[in-house]
């Protein structure tokens, strides 16, 4: 069975939804919750593909203020190096825009927080992945902080009005998307109770974001699961070229 290593930086971002996808996909998942002292491994000899998931965070705290996301930060690279089959998200996305050369700044317009919309970029149209995904896909926003620059070489896949980078590519296995896929409406409501600043910066209360979001989910669901099917397809077929 292939196996897939899930770095999560945050249990308060799980792979929830994800997990269950990719399991359901014959993928057997090594999860490693780091914030909670799992030990995240040094190299990613021994699997076929890498998840890097969010949290709240910054892609720019240092050593000293998030060390869980050193090690985060070091698989990336490898994974880059490697071209390994990767999805990063959000906080991940941002990490492995930074490993590959981009930059992460302060999201100039603000927090973006809410069901949203992303818009498929032509690019995407030759995508493995991407390319079977409706044009503009449901997907969940919470982030402050935006990726300013993509990593070398980078191919955009996906936008949204508010920040261009939300999906690219590297190489042509590692993907990076700024958005959720993963989340339950459960996970995404103690998000919206914890984070007053950007529901404060949304055009919405928190008893409307929890309740667009719920309903969001299963948009996000039909849209999203094939895509984490397609996700696992790749992460087999490396294993299957490992054998």
């Amino acid at each position: 069975m292939a196996r897939l290593l899930v770095v999560v930086p945050s249990d308060t971002d799980p792979p929830a939804r994800l997990g269950r996808w990719l399991r359901d996909a014959g993928l057997e998942l090594d999860e490693r919750h780091a914030d909670a002292g799992d030990p995240v491994p040094g190299t990613l000899d021994g699997y076929d593909g890498l998840v890097v998931l969010g949290g709240p965070q910054s892609a720019l705290d240092d050593e000293a203020t998030s060390p869980e996301l050193v090690g985060a930060r070091a698989l990336l690279r490898q994974a880059l190096d490697a071209d390994l089959p990767t999805l990063a998200i959000c906080l991940g996305a941002q990490l492995l825009a930074q490993v590959g050369g981009g930059a992460v700044r302060p999201g100039v317009e603000g927090p973006e927080v809410g069901a949203l919309l992303v818009a498929k970029r032509d690019r995407a149209d030759d995508d493995p992945l991407f390319a079977p995904l409706p044009i503009s896909p449901d997907v969940i926003q919470f982030h402050h902080d935006e990726i300013s620059e993509l990593p070398d070489g980078a191919v955009l896949l996906a936008s949204s009005p508010v920040y261009a980078h939300q999906a690219f590519r590297v190489g042509r296995c590692v993907y990076g998307v700024q958005f959720h896929i993963e989340t339950t409406p459960e996970v995404v409501d103690e998000w919206a109770e914890r984070d007053t600043v950007g529901v404060a910066a949304s055009p919405w209360d928190e008893p409307t974001i929890k309740r667009l979001i719920r309903a969001a989910h299963p948009d996000v669901e039909e849209a999203w699961r094939p895509f984490a099917v397609r996700f696992a397809d790749l992460v087999r077929s490396r294993a299957a070229q490992a054998a």
